[in-house]
This record gives C-alpha cells, structure tokens and sequence, in this order.
C-alpha cells in the first residue's frame, strides 16, 4: 500500500516545489481552469448562453467557451468586462 500523502506534498511530487518552472505552469493552468468554471456558473445563474454572453460583451462565442474551458489565457481588462458588463456584477481583486 502507497503511503498517503497530503495534497500539496502530492503536487510537490508531480509538479515540482513552488516556485519551479513546471509547478508554475501547473498552478497558472488550474487557476484558468477555475476562472472558467466560475464564469460558467455565473452564465448559467444569468440563464444566459454562451452566444448571448459573447455579443454583450464583444467577444465570440468561441473565445467564451475556451474561457469555461480553461484553454485561454484571459486579460484582466476581458474579465472585468465579462463580469460587470455580461453579468452586470462587480468583480473584486485580492492578492495575498
């Protein structure tokens, strides 16, 4: 039997310490995977299609289905725009 280990020794083991190149580029590809997720959640709150969220916001529907997708790397300034002009929500940035 594997001994268990926690998750970030896990991530330690398969992507490398903080900081390394490769854990890096695992951490930026998890947290795109999470904004995508989130976007998705709050179109389908909005009971908007992808199509209907694209025009509002001047992008197409292919680039909103990259974003829930995880396979684009989003600008801030798009965000933004996704979110207060498709959702007419506020967005709120922390950095800890």
């Amino acid at each position: 039997m594997k001994n268990i280990t926690t998750f970030d020794e896990h991530l330690d083991g398969r992507y490398g310490k903080i900081g390394t190149e490769k854990r890096t580029e695992f951490e930026i590809k998890a947290k795109a995977f999470a904004i995508g997720e989130i976007l998705r959640e709050a179109r389908k709150e909005a009971k908007m299609t992808q199509e209907e969220l694209a025009q509002k916001t001047g992008t197409k529907k292919s680039f909103i289905s990259r974003i829930e997708n995880g396979h684009s790397d989003i600008r801030l300034s798009t965000l933004y725009r996704i979110v207060e002009i498709g959702f007419g929500r506020r967005i709120n940035l922390t950095i800890s």
